[in-house]
């Protein structure tokens, strides 16, 4: 029998003509039974209410002044969807239900009084709720609790900062035993991955699942040019900058997303200098401050904006009902990530999300046909879980340290219940206490690595109070980049530049950001002090990790190639593209590595067509141009896309295969990465997040190139004298499967060594043309050489590739 709702409830939704979704019934029923439980249901189907809505019958039919529950959200930008999905519920229903939030911005005399004195409802993220678990009425304050909503699981599970919010739950299911889990999702390919991740041990029996109602579906479309020409090369849409300004003043407002935070900057300019009607247009992404990005969200909220540029830092809580368009400037990557994006649109369950791609090449223009193909066959992209980081862990010890002392073998079995560490053995434990009690081996004898004691056998406890101060001021898994802040002379922030864009510019330097062009007017210890000019200038560059395509897009594109009967679809310059190519070489079959070899212009090329990724593909590309120097190939560079890896030499690859020989990955990579800059980046982030380097002491910050200078010293140490340290393998491992998608990269490998083909072209393919494009473009020297000289060169390539006679 379904639950019934308290009359105020039913007169709620009644009063709004609004009918309970049965999806927000079901979760009620599952509240009632005491289950643990996973809400699955598509953007706009009301999921954050459905998660809501037990906890305001319950506090409805048994009042209590405590906590009640705790909801955690990936985001700090709580105010816009809670405002509109749980605040206006409880004041319109006049109930007497206090909700609050809490994050870094809260102002430290309310977090002080919610200690103490909780809302029944307390909305935060994964790293406050660690810190408050990190006080000693940590059991006072969640003794009570009845249940956690984790909104957005899909966003973070899979992350370090799931495997913090996945202690933290089995540490309030210690002190809190009667409390429910309730995960709220998007649309995901493997549920059941999402209810083991959010059950007590893993226990997906222990977790009822609840699919939303489907909605409408979404009406999705490629942008294509009015000649029907997509470009050759490029992958950021920029090309389309005018008609897609055009879709902006047909639409009432629209969200133009970007994949990168430079490429958003880019396109803001581009439409804007298309933007004859002035209409207004904003940006938002993570570097901009808090204070521009709520400016951004309000202005959509109020609807004061016909469209904004955005990156992922709009990809999840804030839905405006008044989006009816969304367009993704380049390939998606991945069709959940699509979908969720579009489900910005509208955001209304019975009306269609409008959803429009514009690729940047003809390689993009196969992935996006592949991305809305595989969202009508309802594939997803697929759920990679792995082990919870071992320096999140000896973050967590060091937090419930701070709360009072603990019993280790108490403390394994309740970290174990956390699914991430579920196969976490007795020794490895062992080994995250003795680096917490000492640093390691090789830092033993440095007093500042001792945090923690044990007194009586198997019961630890901080060295000094004072490291509990110590230890909040720095815990969270978010480590960015070392930063410089910009701002104007009358203190106003903008928001913040990595240091290795920042320490490139000197004073009179131009360059756009927050979608205008500022000057450098002098630094202050790293602040970039700047005022708004005239002058056009650079885009800020960031680094940091591509997207990658995923796998099952990947597959899909290779079936496009090998398939001419699923041909008809595509524009006709790009079934050209491809049928001069399995005319002049070859199509591969989905399973066979194509490598190509051609002259050009005194140089010899090598093409690799393994559509792995771009992140394994740059990483391969390190690896053969070593064996090339052994080879005496005298290789001269290479570059990377998600589709193909180009190397150019001064000598030709006569025979690809033993480039490509399955001990590369045994000896050269190992090499590379332990003599590369991904390790040491990596190592900076584990010691940050484990507690070995500190960011911050009372009153002061460290600067990024302080926090660098440390860690390096540190990790030199280490690498001599304990190689076998803890965080060592903790960046090992994110080096590995973060930074190099090993295993993407392994896939390629034994591909090479049983299904290669070597193609020994004459000239360049058709093919290679997208790649040589960027090749083109890279060894154009800056600012030299005129535009129209390289649109001129590319055609030239293009033409040449595409010639049928010899």
């Amino acid at each position: 029998m379904p639950a019934k709702l308290p009359e105020v409830v039913e007169d709620w939704f009644a009063q709004r003509d609004w009918r309970v979704r049965d999806h927000q019934l079901a979760m009620l029923d599952a509240a009632r039974a005491g289950d643990h439980t996973l809400l699955v249901a598509a953007t706009g189907a009301g999921k954050t209410l459905a998660g809501f809505l037990p906890s305001i019958v319950d506090l409805i039919e048994a009042p209590t002044d405590g906590l009640h529950t705790l909801y955690i959200s990936p985001l700090k930008a709580l105010a816009v969807d809670v405002q509109r999905n749980l605040l206006t519920p409880i004041e319109e229903m006049d109930l007497p239900i206090r909700v609050e939030t809490r994050s870094g911005d809260t102002p430290s005399n309310r977090k002080q009084r919610q200690r103490t004195r909780p809302p029944q409802m307390l909305l935060t993220t994964p790293e406050s709720l660690s810190l408050l678990l990190s006080y000693p009425e940590a059991e006072e304050l969640f003794g009570g609790l009845k249940t956690i909503i984790v909104d957005e699981v899909h966003a973070f599970a899979k992350e370090k900062r799931g495997d913090l919010l996945s202690l933290a739950i089995a540490r309030l299911q210690k002190l809190a035993p009667a409390m429910r889990r309730v995960g709220l999702s998007a649309t995901i390919a493997d549920p059941d991955a999402y209810r083991s991740w959010l059950a007590p041990d893993a226990d997906i029996d222990a977790v009822r699942l609840v699919t939303g109602e489907p909605g409408a579906r979404p009406e999705l479309s490629i942008f294509m040019p009015e000649d029907e020409r997509i470009p050759w090369g490029g992958h950021s849409g920029r090309y389309a900058a005018g008609p897609v300004m055009d879709l902006i003043e047909e639409h009432q407002t629209s969200i133009i997303f970007c994949n990168t935070r430079s490429l958003c900057e880019l396109i803001f300019q581009d439409l804007w200098s298309n933007n004859e009607k002035q209409l207004p247009i904003g940006v938002h992404h993570g570097s901009l401050a808090i204070e521009a990005r709520r400016k951004a969200e309000a202005a959509m909220a109020d609807g004061r904006l016909r469209a904004l540029v955005a990156t992922a830092s709009l990809d999840m809580g804030l839905d405006w009902g008044n989006v009816d368009l969304v367009a993704q400037m380049g390939a998606p990557k991945g069709s959940s990530r699509f979908l969720q994006r579009i489900g910005r649109a509208n955001h209304r369950l019975d009306e269609a999300s409008k959803g429009m791609i514009v690729p940047g090449n003809r390689f993009e223009y196969l992935e996006a046909r592949a991305c809305l193909d595989a969202i009508e066959d309802g594939e997803l992209d697929p759920e990679q879980f792995r082990p919870g980081a071992l320096d999140v862990l000896a973050q967590h010890v060091m937090g419930l340290a701070c709360a009072g002392p603990f019993h280790e073998d108490e403390l394994l079995a309740e970290i174990q219940s956390a699914a991430p560490y579920a196969g976490l053995t007795p020794d490895t434990f062992r080994s995250v206490l003795e680096f917490n009690s000492t640093g390691g081996y090789a830092l033993k004898a440095y007093d500042k690595y001792k945090r923690l004691t044990e007194g009586e056998p198997g019961v630890w406890r901080l060295t000094k109070p004072k490291l509990a101060v110590q230890h909040r001021l720095n815990a969270g898994v978010i480590v960015d980049n070392p930063m410089m802040e910009l701002r104007f002379k009358n203190g106003r922030r903008l928001g913040k530049v990595e240091e290795s864009f920042g320490s490139t510019l000197a004073p009179g330097d131009a360059f756009f950001f927050s979608g205008i062009s500022l000057e450098v007017e002098s630094f202050k210890d790293s602040d970039i002090i700047v005022r708004a000019s005239k002058q056009s200038g650079r885009i800020v560059s960031y680094g940091g990790q591509r997207m990658s395509m995923s796998t099952h897009l990947a597959a899909r594109v290779r079936g496009f190639l090998a398939d001419r009967s699923r041909w008809d679809r595509f524009p006709d310059d790009v079934k050209e593209w491809l049928f001069v190519q399995g005319e002049r070489s070859i199509l591969p079959e989905p399973d066979q590595l194509l490598v190509e070899t051609f002259p050009r212009e005194g140089r010899h090329y090598m093409c690799i067509y393994s559509f792995e990724g771009w992140n394994a593909h740059q990483s391969l590309g390190m690896l053969l141009t070593k064996r090339m120097e052994k080879a005496n190939l005298k290789p001269l560079s290479w570059v990377a896309n998600d589709y193909a890896l180009a190397v150019s030499s001064l000598e030709p690859v006569i025979d690809p295969a033993p480039l490509f020989s399955a001990d590369i990955l045994e000896g050269e990579f190992k090499q590379w990465v332990e003599d590369s800059h991904l390790l040491k980046r990596a190592f900076r982030e584990v010691a940050v997040i484990g507690g070995l380097v500190e960011r911050q002491h009372p009153g002061k910050r460290k600067t990024g190139r302080q926090v660098s200078f440390s860690t390096d010293l540190i990790y030199d140490v280490l690498r001599k004298y304990e190689p076998d340290h803890l965080l060592l393998r903790a960046a090992w491992e994110d080096a590995k499967a973060r930074m190099t998608e090993l295993g993407r990269l392994a896939r390629l490998v034994d591909r090479a060594q049983d299904t290669m083909v070597h193609v020994a072209a004459d000239r360049v393919t058709p093919l290679a043309v997208p790649m040589m494009v960027v090749i083109g473009r890279e060894q154009a020297p800056g600012g030299a050489v005129d535009e129209e000289i390289l649109k001129q060169a590319e055609a030239d390539l293009a033409a040449d590739a595409m010639r049928l006679d010899d």
